[in-house]
């Protein structure tokens, strides 16, 4: 199994587990499957008792698990999709299913609907989600939405309020500066350094009524857009209320490095189905709300979307085998009672409503959310076109630069259009 530094697995105890899931018995299976999937070390442990309680449950079938961080997840797959030996079933995310169905590497699984695979207890907006050209790709683990991760108990601590949905940019800004000062750390500031962070992008965008993409796969928004989100965080970060560019790079996207995992700030931009994740990293309790909207009024930019979906590789030797996998993740109960809301609220309707009464403080507070976001949201958007990802890593490596003083906001604007407008124009 593969791992890197980053990864969530480099506990000796979780790397035993992985490897004990496809020994015992491994020349009497009738039928190997591999799995993988990106995320934390909670979704690993979990996944793990999964998938022994499918192998309980269905003598012959071994699954070998696999698991990255999210930034070495996509090379890793990418890699092995060009090798034609990607897993049979594989974690998908809706930026990226577009790009993957498209090039033939996702099975379809409509020949399986009701015939292995139950969607029965899918709303036909978490079934749209998963599919590409009307073909189904993929099955929603789950439902989130963006989110503001704050450190409740140290900001109640320096006796400042919380961010609340209600807030402008601006405010939320201004209470970073007030956390930073407050808290009076060398080297600890109130905000992370969101001008990198694509998600959060979009959403100030489809706010002023914009989009990060088009429906035709081009740039949503210009130069002057892009000026004024890098130009913001960057005054913030002059103004020390964002990490400086330095701690900034700490950051690898991943939540073991999340600068409020190590201690950095108080606030980061996330999605809210990481709330456990990152609650079982930080002693101080956390808590969660919407990203600054401006009041009453104002444009909800943020959407509910699959937090993850499950697919089936394209040519996977054993794909009745590997679709019945998937089901048992989306459409079984004591899956779900294992799997809780660590990947989301669950899609299925009967799920969701066995899940919910076992839900500890954590679990609620990641269903209320999705409840209450839920008539705060608007629809959701077309997948990214391919080569998003790249420009993802373009913003990232812009806003580092303008932070460390190589670049001025207005050429950094200038060459991230620039840049990603030949990343779409190559497809």
């Amino acid at each position: 199994m593969a791992q890197t530094r980053r990864s969530m697995l480099k506990a000796g105890a979780a790397v035993a587990a992985f490897g004990a899931l496809g020994a015992p018995g491994f020349a009497q299976s009738e039928t190997r499957l591999r799995m993988f999937w990106w995320g934390s070390r909670e979704r690993a442990e979990r996944t793990d008792k999964t998938n022994r309680l499918y192998q309980d449950k269905n003598p012959g079938v071994t699954i070998t698990g696999e698991t990255l961080g999210w930034a070495d997840y996509w090379p890793r797959l990418a890699t092995q999709t060009a090798g034609r030996n990607a897993p049979d079933v594989i974690q998908m995310d809706y930026r990226y299913i577009y790009e993957y169905a498209r090039r033939g590497a996702l099975l379809p699984l409509d020949p399986f609907v009701g015939k292995g695979l139950d969607l029965t207890d899918f709303s036909a907006a978490a079934i749209d989600s998963g599919k590409v050209d009307r073909k189904i790709f993929g099955v929603s683990l789950g439902l989130n939405s963006t989110a503001m991760m704050f450190d409740q108990g140290l900001i109640g601590s320096l006796g400042l309020k919380t961010p609340t949905h209600d807030m402008t940019w601006a405010q939320v800004g201004e209470l970073a500066l007030e956390i930073t000062k407050a808290a009076k750390r060398p080297g600890f500031y109130g905000l992370f350094d969101g001008g990198r962070y694509e998600p959060a992008l979009e959403v100030w965008l489809r706010q002023r009524g914009k989009a990060l993409y088009t429906d035709e796969g081009k740039l949503g928004f210009d130069v002057s857009d892009i000026g004024e989100w890098l130009g913001f965080w960057h005054d913030l970060r002059k103004r020390g209320a964002i990490a400086s560019a330095e701690v900034a790079a700490l950051d690898m996207g991943e939540l073991d490095t999340s600068l409020l995992t190590v201690g950095k700030t108080a606030m980061v931009c996330a999605h809210s189905n990481q709330l456990v994740g990152f609650q079982a990293l930080v002693k101080s309790k956390l808590g969660m709300t919407m990203y600054p909207s401006g009041g009453t009024g104002a444009k909800y930019g943020q959407y509910l979307k699959p937090s993850m979906l499950l697919s089936v590789y394209a040519r996977t030797r054993h794909p009745e085998a590997a679709v019945k996998l998937v089901d048992f993740y989306v459409a079984n109960r004591e899956a779900g009672m294992i799997l809780g809301v660590e990947r989301g609220v669950p899609a299925s309707a009967s799920v969701r409503k066995a899940v919910e009464p076992t839900l500890d403080e954590l679990g609620n507070a990641m269903a209320s959310y999705v409840a209450f976001v839920s008539d705060k949201v608007s629809d959701l958007p077309a997948p990214p076109p391919q080569g998003a990802g790249e420009i993802q890593t373009v913003l990232r490596r812009v806003n580092e630069q303008i932070g460390f003083g190589r670049l001025s906001v207005a050429d950094g604007a200038k060459q991230f259009i620039a840049e990603a407008n030949a990343v779409l124009a190559r497809g």
